[in-house]
């Protein structure tokens, strides 16, 4: 694999993935996408927005943020089953698919997520939701898990003065915190 095309959540998941590539597979070419209508409300999405923009820009690399904020296509489906863990799958299963269409318009071979770094989300959901949308659009899913990599992750994010956030992002989510 040369290029990956990575779905990303915000600026502290990213930080010790955006290492580990850069340690680990310095010649891979990474395209970075910001996609996450999931994020309520409108000044998070704004917050998690600029503190990936500013560790992007401290790696010297570029995301694309141009995906709409579009919570209320969100809701709708979410509304479908709001209860855990189902309305978790729903959220992967969204950003996931949007992901794999964009990757595959692209021309790219594969793409994976930045939620993988993080304890608090389902990665057995992610797997599976990230396979199902791959298989559907002809790509592989990339899976790594940094979960290991969780205080590092915290490390940069504090030295880096990155904004962090106590919820996954939705509004469910952030009522239960």
């Amino acid at each position: 694999m040369e290029k990956l095309f990575l779905h990303v959540c915000c600026g502290p998941c990213a930080s010790y993935p955006l290492e580990f590539f850069q340690i680990e597979r310095p010649s891979l070419n990474l395209e970075l996408w910001f996609h996450n209508p999931n994020i309520h409300p409108k000044a998070e999405f704004n917050r998690r927005r600029d503190s990936l923009a500013f560790l992007a820009l401290h790696h010297g690399l570029k995301v694309d943020f141009s995906s709409p904020y579009e919570p209320e296509k969100f809701m709708a489906e979410l509304m479908k089953n709001p209860a855990p863990p189902e309305r978790c799958r729903t959220c992967y299963a969204l950003r996931f698919e949007a992901a794999a269409a964009e990757a595959a318009a692209r021309g790219h071979q594969a793409f994976g997520t930045t939620l993988a770094f993080s304890r608090r989300q389902k990665h057995d959901l992610i797997m599976e939701e990230g396979g199902r949308a791959a298989k559907k659009h002809g790509l592989e899913f990339y899976y790594e898990d940094w979960r290991p990599g969780w205080h590092r992750g915290h490390e940069i994010a504090r030295e880096l003065g990155l904004y962090r956030q106590n919820y996954c992002g939705c509004i469910f989510s952030e009522f239960e915190r």
